[in-house]
């Protein structure tokens, strides 16, 4: 089982912890992370390009010109899509670009994201996230602490001190555990974990 060191928010070795093997440390497959990298950013597309058909642009109520006599071509309606300011014939629709992936794959991928953080060494645990104040200036310095300027940091319940101090670092992210996900996870360099997020992400990845 991965062995890792437990530090408080000043960088300070508090003890070590075994990690479950089954979550962090499993094999890493990289085509699971992809699939779910492009899951995740294919669900986020708002798609909202779209473009009126014939059927849907205003107007064109009456036809043109009398059908024969004029030596023109025949027209029906001055929306067609030949004209100008006429319907769009294969423009965009605003369709959804959802994409369906089984939970076990989204399971299997967020453990190998972990397990790849973790055999990187790029994994550090504290034993809690927690400020007096909500000062950015005090989670910039624990982060330099802990040598994770640039990091996702998951914490396992909600904190209004941290949420607050963390909300204007550029460089880092911070998530609720419930919201642990691949992309965030490969996005940051380094991922920093506190001791009760460690305990539901077990509960939740292990087989």
């Amino acid at each position: 089982m991965p062995v890792v060191d437990v530090f408080n928010i000043a960088g300070e070795k508090v003890k070590e912890i075994q990690l479950d093997e089954s979550v962090f440390g499993c094999e890493v497959k990289p085509h699971l992370l992809h699939d779910v990298v492009l899951w995740q950013r294919a669900n986020r597309r708002a798609a909202t390009a779209k473009t009126k058909s014939r059927s849907e642009v205003s107007g064109g109520g009456k036809k043109p010109w009398r059908q024969k006599g004029t030596g023109r071509a025949r027209a029906g309606t001055n929306r067609s899509p030949l004209w100008r300011h006429g319907g769009v014939v294969f423009g965009p629709n605003g369709r959804s670009y959802k994409m369906d992936l089984p939970k076990k794959v989204r399971k299997q991928a967020l453990c190998s994201a972990l397990s790849m953080k973790t055999s990187e060494n790029m994994l550090k645990v504290v034993d809690a996230m927690d400020f007096a104040e909500p000062k950015t200036k005090e989670y910039v310095k624990a982060l330099g602490a802990l040598g994770m300027q640039n990091s996702l940091v998951v914490v396992g319940q909600e904190n209004p001190n941290v949420a607050m101090a963390s909300r204007n670092h550029p460089k880092s992210k911070l998530l609720n555990v419930g919201g642990l996900n691949v992309y965030d996870i490969l996005k940051y360099k380094g991922l920093v974990i506190d001791l009760k997020a460690l305990e539901l992400i077990v509960e939740r990845l292990k087989p």
